[in-house]
């Protein structure tokens, strides 16, 4: 898979484990969970380069899609993520609250979803 198939891969498990999750599916969920993880997984083998092709779902239509892109995206692109996250953090429900944990990991320095390589 190249980057944009991956790039497609995490956006369509992302939406697809947010609605699983909104039926009561946890299992389904977790399937779908497990898929983007594989694809953000080689996308961040690819470097910057994966990692500015998954900066595209910062602008992505669904809030889920942008959140969980920004996510693994804060120490990367931090000042656009971190905008995300708050913009989603203001809302109610699952995705909002998702975005809200995200920041306080990343205020608590216990955020890990992209770690700085080990020299």
């Amino acid at each position: 898979m190249n980057v944009e198939e991956l790039v497609e891969q995490f956006a369509e498990s992302v939406a697809a484990q947010t609605e699983a999750i909104m039926r009561g599916d946890a299992r389904t969920g977790n399937k779908h969970a497990r898929k983007y993880g594989a694809a953000v997984d080689k996308l961040l083998a690819h470097g910057n380069a994966g990692r500015d092709a998954l900066s595209a779902l910062l602008a992505h239509e669904r809030m889920d899609v942008r959140v969980m892109a920004a996510a693994h995206l804060l120490r990367y692109r931090t000042a656009e993520a971190k905008a995300v996250l708050e913009e989603a953090a203001r809302g109610e429900g699952l995705i909002p609250f998702g975005a809200q944990q995200a920041l306080k990991r990343w205020e608590e320095g216990t955020w890990a979803l992209d770690p700085e390589p080990s020299s």
